[in-house]
């Protein structure tokens, strides 16, 4: 197991996503195949660099669309950085691709939900050398949900370079992190009952982590 203390940027984004075409198609491609298409609520593949997503670049970090994704390339050690659609949901499905660019495998990267600022949300997350669990930050503490240990060892976690699906569920008190459509962790806490959702990628000890995101979604439960 592993754990992390972490400093927190928060990017706060405040417009609607566009959606992208042959809706259908992709979610079929890149989420689990039952998934009906009419219970997609929010959905983009950032093929439009226009979609609404915040873009920057700094000596700490950047964010940019990259190859039909969106791009998180983390520049300095202990540190997360997210960014949010601007939506406000309740039970959710979320899903997203990602997979490791360049950098180090002791890494995160995942899925936010029911965020209500910087110091208070719910985190989704895998690491490139196997390992995730279930985070919430409260006034600002991490506390992994899954164990006061920290992060746990994945067998369905894709290592190294390869791409991951990552889907985690918000339903009521119930959260269920999900990997290549293997149900990994499962947790209860009452403490957030809605807000945004977003993407979350941060380094540990080595900075350099480089994280490509595709296709996220969100669909009705």
């Amino acid at each position: 197991m592993k754990s992390k203390i972490t400093q927190l940027l928060a990017i706060a984004l405040f417009a609607l996503l566009m959606g992208g075409c042959n809706l259908s198609d992709r979610i079929t491609a890149s989420a689990l195949s039952e998934i009906d298409p009419g219970s997609v609520i929010y959905f983009d593949n950032f093929s439009n660099p226009e979609s609404g997503w915040e873009v920057w670049d700094s000596d700490k970090a950047a964010i940019s669309y990259y190859a039909d994704g969106l791009r998180f390339l983390i520049k300095e050690a202990n540190y997360d950085y997210w960014s949010l659609p601007g939506q406000r949901f309740t039970d959710v499905t979320l899903g997203v691709d990602a997979r490791l660019l360049a950098g180090p495998t002791d890494n995160d990267f995942g899925l936010l939900c029911r965020f209500q600022n910087e110091y208070n949300f719910y985190a989704f997350l895998i690491s490139s050398d196997g390992y995730g669990g279930i985070i919430k930050v409260k006034d600002g503490l991490y506390q992994t949900l899954n164990s006061p240990d920290g992060l746990e060892f994945g067998p369905m976690i894709e290592q190294g370079d390869a791409a991951n699906q990552i889907r985690a569920d918000c339903i009521g008190t119930r959260l269920t992190l999900y990997v290549n459509q293997e149900k990994f962790l499962d947790v209860e806490d009452a403490d957030f009952s809605t807000g945004d959702v977003g993407l979350i990628a941060g380094s540990y000890n080595e900075p350099g982590v480089d994280i490509l995101f595709d296709n996220f979604y969100v669909l009705k439960p």
